[in-house]
């Protein structure tokens, strides 16, 4: 049905809400109350050595400085660099309102330890254009097909979110809550789902409660064995699923 504005509550399950939703962008720079979430993320750093020769190579020096009969030889080599690339789609308004203090911390950690991160925030699902800023999202969007084009499947990418939703906005053409859609949200997963190779999605309700929901149980059938809850374990196995 239709919900004219937004307060006195309602279902997850309002197909369409006649009112300017005003959502807010998660702060990136919050200051972690813990640094498990970091050492969980920094399981998929992947270091190479890539740049200007501008770093002293030790081991290099006094192999050097040995066969150059003591006289010092010293060696330079690139600056090591995490070379690992994550897209990370944020869940942003709705029934995740509640959970924004996890994502912020998460979101967080991100930054600090990705130097490639891109991050792009959706309402529910992926439809046809996501965006980066909360407060422009109306004029500032970068179409999903642009997004695939832009971004190779080696990018790993991380979706945050609850999956929660009406079944109509992932099934209906013109399913979303916030405007007309042309092509129902599951389509668009499915793309997303073929071209990154190194999917996980992290959603914030307990694992139990999923099967009682029937869209997470649609995006679990279109994603697979790759949906693990929002916790340190969960975050650890799904670094593991972007690894392998």
């Amino acid at each position: 049905g239709i919900r004219i504005g937004q307060d006195g509550g309602g279902s997850r399950s309002a197909v369409k809400v006649w009112d300017e939703r005003t959502f807010r962008n998660l702060d990136g720079d919050v200051e972690l109350n813990t640094r498990n979430i970091k050492v969980a993320l920094r399981r998929l750093r992947r270091f190479a050595r890539e740049g200007v020769p501008e770093e002293l190579d030790l081991d290099g020096t006094i192999a050097g400085t040995a066969r150059n009969a003591g006289w010092l030889d010293l060696k330079l080599q690139p600056e090591r660099r995490n070379r690992v690339k994550v897209l990370l789609f944020l869940d942003i308004g709705g029934s995740m309102d509640p959970h924004v203090q996890v994502c912020e911390e998460l979101f967080s950690a991100a930054k600090s330890e990705f130097r490639h991160l891109e991050h792009f925030y959706f309402h529910n699902c992926v439809y046809d254009h996501v965006w980066r800023d909360n407060a422009r999202r109306r004029n500032e969007r970068m179409g999903t097909l642009q997004l695939l084009h832009t971004y190779g499947p080696d990018w790993r990418v991380i979706f945050v979110g609850d999956a929660a939703m009406s079944p109509y906005e992932l099934v209906q053409a013109g399913g979303s809550v916030e405007y007309v859609n042309d092509e129902p949200g599951l389509a668009w997963l499915a793309r997303l789902f073929t071209h990154f190779r190194k999917i996980t999605w992290w959603n914030p309700e307990p694992e139990r409660a999923w099967e009682y929901t029937r869209s997470t149980q649609m995006v679990l059938q279109a994603l697979g064995p790759r949906m693990f809850p929002l916790t340190l374990s969960g975050i650890a196995r799904g670094i593991d699923a972007l690894r392998h």
